[in-house]
């Protein structure tokens, strides 16, 4: 386990290293220049725009660009926000619980809806309830999640008045109120992936259950619960937790429309405003940090493989 381990961390760094290299040179191609933006009025003069840019690093070679860069990332340094003047890392430290929390909400609403269906539609297999899950599911994939979340905000907020129809509030400051201004956004990103996670479960549970261990077992007079539960459901949840890792990851970077729309100050709406203007150290630094986070959640799967599964242990 530990050398698996040691071995899984060794292939990350390069990955990150390749990555970073991607993010900087892709934002490079931009358009705009961030030294017009920060002049305000006075970009008509070439030598504020040649200070800025002298400031910024602007007017060296990409490549030095670069390297000064990674350097400081390397040391935990992600910089300076040229627009605000405030630490990167403090921006991300400051926006990553607020995405967080919405993600882990969504991801929750997800699991609890879309793996049960999954069960419930390979279990009964060309019944009605397998046709309703499966119609389920494709509502909540081809519903956009800017035209559920004005919908829900009508019926909710609007008409019923039961929920706020945006703002947030930190869960440290008040449970209750933070939780009733994230749950419809985070039903809104939930519905998604439960739709993906119960089309996924449902294959993985119809493989499991076609295999010759699952006859056997039921061969052998077992209760088809313990059948379903402890035998099927146990190797179907292999590649749904694969999937999940990976949905987790897309929640935390791609709840940008959800977050305009609720008015949530999470990384949606910081990625946004730092492209608007053209902000390349908070840009490079929210894009990079969500890379790791892709990566750890990645490494978290292969861990619960092994829980799942003891005899990928040997592997």
């Amino acid at each position: 386990m530990g050398i698996w381990l040691l071995r899984r961390v060794g292939q990350v760094i390069p990955t990150l290293l390749i990555l970073s290299f991607l993010i900087f040179g892709l934002q490079q191609l931009m358009p705009g220049d961030p030294a017009l933006i920060l002049a305000g009025e006075e970009r008509g003069d070439p030598a504020v725009l040649a200070a800025i840019r002298a400031e910024l690093g602007l007017d060296r070679p990409i490549h030095e660009q670069y390297l000064l860069w990674m350097g400081k990332v390397l040391t935990g340094d992600f910089g300076f926000s040229w627009r605000i003047r405030v630490p990167v890392s403090e921006l991300i430290l400051a926006k990553l619980p607020v995405t967080f929390q919405l993600a882990s909400m969504a991801f929750v609403i997800a699991v609890l809806i879309g793996v049960p269906l999954g069960i419930l539609s390979a279990v009964k297999k060309d019944t009605p309830a397998d046709w309703a899950a499966n119609g389920a599911a494709l509502f909540g994939i081809s519903t956009p999640n800017f035209w559920l979340g004005i919908m829900m905000i009508l019926l909710f907020s609007v008409e019923l008045g039961w929920l706020p129809p945006s703002g947030y509030v930190p869960i440290t400051e008040d449970f209750w109120q933070s939780i009733s201004t994230t749950i419809m956004p985070a039903f809104v990103l939930g519905t998604g992936v439960a739709s993906v996670l119960m089309r996924h479960t449902r294959a993985a549970m119809l493989t499991a259950l076609s295999q010759d261990y699952v006859r056997t077992a039921r061969a052998k007079g077992l209760k088809e619960r313990v059948v379903i539960w402890k035998h099927a459901l146990r190797n179907a949840l292999i590649p749904v937790v694969t999937l999940g890792a990976i949905e987790f990851g897309r929640l935390l970077a791609g709840a940008v429309l959800t977050e305009q729309i609720f008015t949530i100050p999470g990384f949606g709406k910081l990625i946004v405003d730092a492209v608007f203007n053209r902000d390349y150290p908070v840009v490079q630094g929210v894009v990079l940090a969500t890379a790791l986070i892709f990566v750890l959640l990645s490494l978290v799967a292969d861990m619960l493989y092994m829980a799942i599964n003891p005899r990928l242990r040997q592997a």
